[in-house]
């Protein structure tokens, strides 16, 4: 694919007329993606494709369309022509764009990021294997993805990993389950196991009566999936410059105010070990790293180019929509494997979902339990517990009232797989955070 995208590129360069210029973007994959529902293959197959979107541009005046490429050169090498003729057309009437910022000094790339990845065969059997007793539903996705950049001043950026991404739930009955994701790019049949047998060790803690609990605060235990649905709300608009100028950001305290979260508490776009191409759509080469709290304090926004010509900053790599693609939290000292006997008594919470804010100026969330969220007495699971609403501000979960961090991180790769398999990803840690607010 990579020399395909690059052979379209030459092609544009040799279009272009005049004061033209161009941005083209690739993103492809060949994937194995299967799904699964009461543990059996639903669905299988293998999914290659590839786009080509291409943006051009005159002074300021700029206009975009995506192709579907075929992997055919005389049939891509047609349609990319007949995008650039239609695109000079589109630029007649466009208005010029006061913040249109791409970048002019050739930066070229190449990242192949290795993997070890199952083959179908060994994957599927994997997951089978795991349902086998249960009624199991989820999906199975491997296989390299590929992203490219290239303008007209000639520079190329390719990006290619390889990358697996296991999304599993157990059910017991009716909305009673327990859900485990893997992921990685580098294949541990032994580690797959190891996660399915602890999920399916909680359905025995499920099947017992369910408990329910006054609307109060507790210690609680956000296992990383839980933590990943908060770090989600605060990726929108949280990092970005756009956000903070305006501001729009949930975190108008910190930047403000010089609110602080736990000491305990760092955050960065982790660039260079990230899944996500180490390049963005403007042509930017995205730095290895960004720092964006750092021990609990305010550190850094995520700026976008456009961000940059609007404001009078300094771009460092970010998507014009200023969200984090590779998060990383730092670990602490608290050991997964006696989180229930350092819980104490609380409430152990897997997973998280239906987040909004009730209050985004105080960077208050709000949303429901899902899954397996069990009640925990003196060190051991006693049942589960009923679903409930939470109602509580990142400042108290993440700050005040944070009591730890685990020593183990989960890299939880994203399950979005709207038109193509996502490169986004998170390394986030468990937490125990006392006083957690129950609202009903």
């Amino acid at each position: 694919m990579q020399d395909q995208f690059f052979a379209l590129a030459d092609l544009l360069s040799a279009e272009m007329k005049g004061d033209e210029g161009y941005l083209a973007r690739f993103a492809g994959e060949i994937s194995d993606f299967v799904r699964f529902n009461h543990s059996a293959v639903r669905q299988a197959g293998a999914v290659e494709q590839r786009y080509l979107t291409l943006e051009l541009f005159r002074g300021r005046r700029h206009a975009t369309q995506t192709l579907t490429l075929t992997g055919e050169q005389a049939i891509d090498f047609a349609a990319t022509r007949d995008a650039v003729r239609a695109l000079r057309d589109v630029l007649l009437d466009t208005p010029e764009d006061p913040h249109f910022l791409i970048n002019t000094t050739p930066q070229s790339t190449t990242r192949i990021l290795p993997g070890a990845l199952a083959s179908p065969e060994e994957g599927v059997d994997a997951v089978l294997s795991a349902g086998a007793g249960h009624d199991m539903v989820g999906f199975y996705a491997a296989g390299p993805i590929h992203r490219g950049f290239a303008n007209n001043v000639g520079q190329r950026n390719w990006d290619t990993v390889q990358a697996f991404n296991v999304d599993l739930s157990f059910y017991l009955q009716a909305d009673k389950a327990v859900k485990m994701s893997h992921a990685g790019t580098n294949w541990n049949a032994a580690a797959f196991a190891a996660k399915a047998d602890e999920a399916k060790a909680r359905l025995a803690a499920l099947a017992r009566p369910a408990k329910t609990i006054a609307p109060g605060a507790y210690r609680v235990y956000l296992a990383p999936t839980a933590l990943e649905e908060v770090m989600g709300m605060l990726s929108w608009g949280g990092f970005g410059l756009e956000a903070h100028r305006t501001a729009t950001t949930p975190l108008i305290k910190m930047v403000e105010h010089g609110a602080k979260l736990h000491s305990s508490v760092t955050l960065t776009e982790n660039s260079g070990e990230g899944l996500a191409p180490g390049f963005q759509n403007e042509g930017f080469v995205k730095p290895p790293s960004v720092t964006l709290i750092a021990n609990g304090a305010y550190k850094d926004c995520l700026t976008s180019p456009r961000s940059a010509a609007e404001f009078g900053a300094t771009q460092n790599g970010a998507e014009g929509y200023e969200a984090p693609q590779s998060l990383d939290m730092t670990a602490g000292t608290l050991e997964t494997a006696r989180i229930v006997e350092t819980l104490g008594t609380g409430i152990y919470i897997g997973n998280l979902w239906y987040l909004n804010y009730s209050d985004r100026n105080a960077c208050r969330l709000t949303g429901m339990t899902r899954f397996a969220t069990f009640w925990v007495e003196n060190g051991e699971i006693v049942a589960p517990l009923n679903v409930m609403r939470f109602d509580d501000t990142v400042y108290r979960i993440l700050g005040e009232n944070l009591k730890g961090l685990t020593k183990e991180r989960d890299l939880l790769l994203s399950s979005d797989t709207y038109e193509a398999r996502s490169t986004r990803s998170m390394r986030l840690p468990g937490a125990i955070v006392d006083d957690f607010k129950m609202t009903l």
